[in-house]
């Protein structure tokens, strides 16, 4: 994979087949301390100390779609070739939580690529999730719930794409803020 938006996508997708209602991913940036953290955490059927010990076994997988497992193999090895850290834990009945860390500015680490597009295509195609995204940039947050939003369309699906472009302008907008908020200030004092 190319960026760990892929990652991101893969892993939650795997929580999407462990029959998670709710799935967390928190992305936090920290310049400063030159670290990259990302998490993903879900409320799925989690496994069992003997899967646990063996799923970062590229060749052990509960997909039926194929024979290797390699998302949770090789987020955990893009990890480490930027002398980060990778922890996985599960309980049984409660879920999973996978995490990251980066050295932010090693060399061979992959560039965070397009979370937006990563977190449409998990929004849009599992609606039933609970989805929650929290993106910080030291001490700037930008949190997108979807929940609030399919109380307030009801029926009206998210594929609805008036709906789509509501959402992922929420979103753009919610990490542009959290990036860079001097210049979004900026912008809207020119503007005003």
């Amino acid at each position: 994979m190319r960026e760990l938006a892929l990652h991101i996508l893969d892993i939650a997708e795997n929580s999407i087949s462990a029959g998670a209602g709710k799935i967390r991913i928190y992305i936090a940036e920290n310049l400063q301390d030159d670290l990259l953290k990302i998490v993903i955490e879900d409320d799925g059927k989690g496994m069992d100390a003997d899967t646990l010990a063996n799923i970062t076994d590229p060749f052990i997988t509960s997909r039926t779609t194929r024979k290797v497992g390699l998302g949770i193999p090789f987020f955990k090895a893009a990890a480490e070739a930027c002398d980060g850290t990778f922890n996985i834990q599960s309980t049984p009945g409660k879920g999973t939580t996978v995490s990251a860390t980066f050295v932010h500015s090693h060399i061979d680490r992959m560039p965070l690529g397009d979370i937006t597009s990563t977190l449409m295509t998990l929004i849009i195609g599992s609606p039933e999730v609970h989805w929650i995204f929290e993106y910080q940039n030291g001490d700037h947050i930008f949190i997108f719930d979807d929940e609030p939003i399919k109380n307030t369309l009801g029926e009206i699906p998210l594929s609805e794409p008036s709906v789509m472009k509501f959402i992922r302008a929420m979103i753009n907008e919610g990490l542009q803020e959290a990036r860079d908020p001097e210049r979004v200030e900026h912008q809207i004092l020119t503007q005003s």
